[in-house]
């Protein structure tokens, strides 16, 4: 059985049977790549919402819009009688329409590998090996990090 406490040992099989790890050496590439995959989940993060924002179909309240930051924006509220007034929008046409649905599986897609990947992360961290854990966290702060002030500049 299992032990369900962290230890610091550096014996770990991580997700499948032919990563099984034993020794220092083993244990230092392993964390290297638990703290890889842990970067490229955080930059995927920051990829999906640079991709819905920079697409021209990203209009405010699209599902691919970015998230709205309010304590930055100016808030202008118009009259119902105002809104008549403005010219409307044009329906969308076959290449617009054919432009959304690439986008909505590209982010599909992207969405898949992220949540894959979020999982994967949780089950090494779930092998309760300290060095493991440590490797993860150290690779989330690191990609939050170096990603969301990229997005800043980008958007």
């Amino acid at each position: 059985m299992m032990s369900m406490t962290f230890g610091w040992s550096s014996s770990v099989t991580l997700l499948f049977d032919f990563w099984d790890v034993h020794g220092p050496a083993g244990m230092v590439l392993s964390v290297f790549v638990v703290f890889l995959l842990t970067l490229l989940y955080e930059v995927l993060k920051v990829w999906r919402v640079w991709l819905g924002s920079s697409s021209p179909l990203a209009q405010p309240g699209s599902p691919y819009a970015a998230p709205h930051n309010s304590h930055c924006d100016n808030i202008s509220v118009n009259s119902p009688s105002e809104s008549s007034l403005s010219p409307m929008q044009p329906q969308p046409t076959t290449a617009n329409a054919r432009s959304s649905w690439l986008l909505h599986s590209v982010q599909t897609a992207l969405h898949m590998l992220q949540v894959t990947l979020g999982y994967m992360l949780m089950l090494c961290v779930m092998s309760y090996n300290t060095w493991i854990f440590l490797g993860v966290i150290v690779g989330s702060v690191l990609g939050y990090f170096i990603s969301f002030p990229l997005l800043g500049r980008i958007m």
